[in-house]
């Protein structure tokens, strides 16, 4: 089945040889950063080197089998499955809330067993669907897209360039340089069209490889943690290491975390319909809920944290044009294999943020412009509908940390959210505004 939309190479049923759906969707893995939010948490967690090293291999391991569930079986949409920045904090206050090292990590994943089995059941009532067919019309589905590009784009220049690692200018250099490579792919794919399914397919491996050979000739990219790394490695820290433990207060603190996830997932879930032009059926968001679900309650019995759908995919099938399920069930392959081989996961972990953070604004921007087009023409006050969402979206990326610190902490979760914000205030807004509209437009044409 070939796909209807001309600016896809491969649609999401489309078949693509074993070979090059491996190398497409290794293709996505080295433009995800789903390793940032694991090691963000140990970090915090002060875990040594080597309970660093198993808590970043289960959580590639969560992300591989998270994605196999969700795009061969669930949902079977075109996405994968990593690791949220949402549950961060909460997951280091239950942590030292409980006892720490004896016993914290236990709480945590007890908590979010809980919070798993709860989507999971809400997604087999069939209540999600009704939910969203009634509250998420296209006018409030493409802003919520529109806020998912808009909120991921700070982070990808600011903690990704500005302030990573290492000077400052070297990595504005690495940025622009990766950016340009990847734009050069695009517009040779037009001219080159024997050329044009690697160059544009490819495009984000071709700016990624560039950017990193840059890199190492600027003496930015190390070997050293590559050749220090085992080539295989047997997951160890996982919740049969931990054990299990449930405390009613952090339950509670996991299911707002839930909310949350499930209303960012719903904007990537959009997002990625728009890009391929496939809308999604009753059936797939129940299933897709229900997938959701399951992705998160194998993590936490990984040992890892909480997975989403990740919204970077949207942008990086919007550049290279491929779209194919097959890509992402290598992807899951690939998260896999991470891990278990530790040589692959170092040099993925080597690649300078400032190279990631070239490409990922580009997908940012593809994702937020993504989401415009979706709109249907806006009646009225409707622009409203639209407008506050990215206003509020933008100004909570920009709230100082200590403002937002004397939220109380349930709020917190909210606010370190901004997709979840927008989201709602779009769904408010247009219940109010369109319920104006509706109740004018039979007065207008009385008139008339």
């Amino acid at each position: 089945m070939m796909t209807k939309n001309n600016d896809l190479l491969y649609g999401p049923e489309d078949r693509i040889p074993v070979l090059e759906a491996g190398l497409l969707g290794l293709q996505h893995v080295l433009a995800m950063d789903v390793y940032v939010p694991p090691l963000i948490i140990a970090g915090l967690l002060s875990l040594d080197a080597v309970n660093k090293t198993g808590f970043l291999q289960v959580a590639f391991l969560a992300c591989g089998l998270g994605t196999l569930i969700q795009t061969g079986w669930l949902m079977k949409m075109p996405m994968s499955q990593g690791p949220s920045y949402v549950p961060v904090g909460a997951i280091v206050g239950i942590y030292l809330a409980n006892g720490g090292g004896r016993g914290g990590m236990a709480t945590v994943l007890g908590a979010s067993i809980v919070g798993a089995i709860l989507l999971i059941l809400l997604g087999m009532t069939g209540l999600y669907q009704k939910i969203i067919s009634k509250l998420v019309p296209p006018i409030v589905g493409g802003t919520i897209i529109a806020c998912v590009g808009l909120s991921l784009l700070p982070s990808a220049i600011n903690d990704n360039i500005f302030q990573a690692a290492g000077n400052t200018n070297q990595n504005i250099i690495l940025a622009g340089v990766t950016m340009l490579a990847l734009l050069a792919a695009i517009v040779l794919s037009n001219y080159f069209l024997k050329l044009q399914k690697f160059l544009k397919a490819g495009s984000i491996v071709i700016a990624i490889i560039i950017g990193t050979l840059l890199a190492s000739q600027m003496h930015l990219f190390s070997w050293t943690a590559i050749q220090k790394a085992s080539w295989f490695a047997w997951p160890q820290f996982t919740a049969l290491h931990y054990g299990i433990r449930f405390s009613g207060s952090a339950i509670l603190t996991f299911i707002i975390i839930y909310i949350v996830l499930t209303t960012e997932t719903t904007g990537t879930w959009f997002a990625m319909s728009t890009v391929t032009d496939t809308a999604i059926s009753e059936q797939q968001w129940n299933r897709g809920l229900i997938g959701e679900g399951l992705s998160c309650l194998v993590s936490a019995l990984l040992g890892s944290t909480p997975m989403t759908g990740y919204s970077t995919n949207a942008g990086v099938v919007s550049i290279t044009g491929v779209a194919s399920r097959r890509v992402f069930l290598a992807v899951g392959f690939w998260f896999i294999v991470l891990g278990f081989v530790g040589k692959l996961s170092a040099f993925l972990a080597s690649i300078p943020s400032a190279v990631i953070g070239g490409v990922f604004s580009i997908i940012c921007i593809i994702i937020m412009l993504n989401g415009l087009k979706s709109i249907p023409q806006i009646n009225g006050n409707q622009i409203y509908t639209v407008g506050i969402p990215m206003v509020l979206t933008f100004a909570l990326n920009l709230v100082p940390a200590k403002i937002m610190s004397q939220a109380p902490q349930f709020l917190q979760y909210f606010l370190k959210s901004p997709i979840t914000i927008a989201a709602l205030t779009a769904i408010v807004l247009n219940l109010i505004l369109n319920q104006e509209y509706r109740v004018r437009t039979p007065k207008k044409s009385l008139e008339n």
